[in-house]
């Protein structure tokens, strides 16, 4: 078991993380991708298979947006549901601050409620295994963001699978930490 003091210095590593997500997928958003459309967002591919033989791309930011589903899970385990619920408003104010103008409500609303779907599902199921919770949760939030944010933002859920797969991809590349974290917890 880890001390107190080392699970909640480790809690404000998450929580600084988890922040640091929002403002950095929205200057991704803008500035990283392979492609930068004019007036539009920086892509990056996602799935080497997507419409008309090419690769499945997505805006850079949702890789944040999938890390800060599992910081939040992480922030949650260190430091409880208290703090945490107080990090899933304090991000959808940072969000909505960072936003531009035109995707303010989208990226606000669809911030707060996956988030709050992740906790949902993440509460219950983390006694029961934490790679198991954060996998569940992550998949329910992202899902919920970006059906929610497309939906908000463009009337349209024309690129959800390339949304879902970027953000996926963050959580799955973060599953041999959180698979390690447990570990570490169990033989301590």
């Amino acid at each position: 078991m880890i001390s107190s003091k080392q699970a909640k210095i480790e809690g404000l590593v998450y929580f600084l993380a988890f922040v640091a997500c929002i403002p950095l997928a929205n200057w991704m958003i803008g500035h990283v991708g392979t492609v930068c459309v004019p007036q539009g967002p920086c892509l990056v591919p996602v799935w080497p298979w997507g419409p008309g033989a090419k690769p499945l791309m997505a805006p850079s930011g949702v890789l944040m947006i999938g890390l800060a589903l599992v910081l939040r899970d992480l922030v949650q385990r260190r430091l409880g549901r208290g703090v945490t619920l107080g990090a899933i408003v304090a991000g959808a104010a940072l969000s909505g601050a960072v936003a531009p103008p035109q995707l303010l409500v989208a990226s606000t609303a669809a911030f707060l409620l996956s988030e709050l779907a992740d906790f949902a599902v993440y509460t219950p199921l983390q006694s029961r295994g934490l790679v198991l919770a954060v996998l569940a949760s992550s998949v329910v939030g992202l899902v919920a963001d970006s059906i929610l944010f497309l939906w908000l933002a463009f009337g349209s859920l024309d690129y959800v699978a390339g949304q879902i797969m970027g953000k996926l991809w963050m959580v799955l590349l973060a599953l041999p930490f959180i698979h390690w974290i447990r570990k570490r917890e169990l033989s301590t």
